[in-house]
């Protein structure tokens, strides 16, 4: 693992409030080789976890001995990076396995939400909607959270599919998840649906629960990654891990395209297999949540909302002209909203 070894290695370290030689050591134990390893030990990774922890005791008391330094981070110390701290400083294996086991391995001990591109990037700051940004969707809200807390509390669950036109709110609702205490979230992007089975690997043995987050998707049956993506939801023998739920946002209620005519079962059998296998993707979400389009109503009362305030005569006027070209949506809304 790569531990620092002058101040300047520091710098770039997104390190808690505290002496921050400690603390990058925590961080490199959360990085160790053996870190996932330890989420199922056997006696001989306990002895090279001591070795590990021997070593970088002796040199954190080198460094803070030779190079004193006050402290560089701006916020409290996380409970994995305070573990792995003390872990470190008692030389005690079993101790930092209790961390791992309850916190992950780096980077999923420290971070909530992640992008997935092939690799697994932390979001240190995601943006975050506010929790009451969304106007009008209150059931689609309460439905939503519901199944989120329900995932989140180890019962049964459902993938969620949330459909409806631009600008409604979909990923809006998607994202304001992240608000619910012990969430993970990991946003897929589409070219990379086709290594999903490799992601679900790698999520299956951490102590959280996620939700993969695939926003607005369509597919072309021909594409590659709509295959993997089916098997994800319950389409294949093993199925996903228990700890992950699939969470998207589509324009397309049945999410394809290209889909061509419809054909009648007994004029052409391959061309309506196809058309089922295609129709069955959607149907496996088993939660799939409406948002229609704003009408001028929800409009106005969308601006309002935003503004913080009722509107002027003036100001009602100008926001309907303000969607003139734009329609009707919350996004519209909240974009006069800022122009004002």
């Amino acid at each position: 693992m790569d531990l620092p070894k002058n101040p300047l290695d520091l710098i770039y370290l997104d390190l808690p409030q505290g002496e921050p030689w400690g603390y990058a050591m925590a961080h490199g134990l959360l990085k160790a080789p053996w870190a996932w390893r330890a989420l199922r030990p056997t006696p001989g990774l306990l002895d090279i976890i001591q070795q590990d922890l021997e070593a970088h005791f002796l040199e954190l008391e080198r460094l803070r001995q030779e190079v004193p330094l006050g402290s560089l981070g701006e916020r409290p110390p996380s409970p994995p990076e305070e573990g792995a701290l003390e872990a470190l400083l008692k030389r005690d294996p079993e101790a930092m396995v209790r961390v791992l086991k309850a916190h992950g391995p780096w980077p999923y001990a420290l971070y909530r939400a992640f992008r997935f591109d092939g690799e697994v990037r932390p979001l240190s700051q995601p943006r975050l909607p506010r929790e009451d940004e969304l106007v009008g969707y209150e059931d689609q809200l309460r439905a939503l959270r519901e199944n989120a807390r329900r995932f989140l509390e180890g019962k049964p669950a459902l993938h969620t599919l949330l459909y409806g036109a631009r600008g409604t709110g979909k990923s809006t609702a998607a994202k304001s998840l992240l608000h619910l205490e012990g969430v993970r979230m990991v946003e897929v992007e589409l070219r990379a649906l086709g290594q999903l089975e490799g992601l679900l690997e790698t999520l299956a043995p951490l102590p959280h629960r996620f939700f993969l987050f695939l926003d607005d998707l369509s597919l072309d049956p021909r594409d590659e990654a709509f295959h993997p993506l089916k098997a994800l939801l319950e389409g294949s023998l093993e199925g996903p891990p228990e700890n992950v739920l699939l969470l998207a946002t589509s324009n397309r209620r049945h999410l394809v395209r290209h889909q061509g005519e419809n054909p009648l079962p007994g004029a052409d059998p391959a061309s309506w297999d196809e058309l089922q296998d295609t129709l069955a993707l959607a149907e496996r979400f088993g939660l799939v949540l409406t948002f229609p389009p704003f009408d001028k109503a929800l409009y106005l009362k969308a601006v309002t909302h935003h503004l913080g305030r009722p509107l002027t005569e003036e100001e009602e006027r100008e926001a309907l002209r303000f969607a003139l070209n734009r329609g009707f949506s919350g996004r519209v809304a909240r974009q006069f909203a800022l122009s004002r």
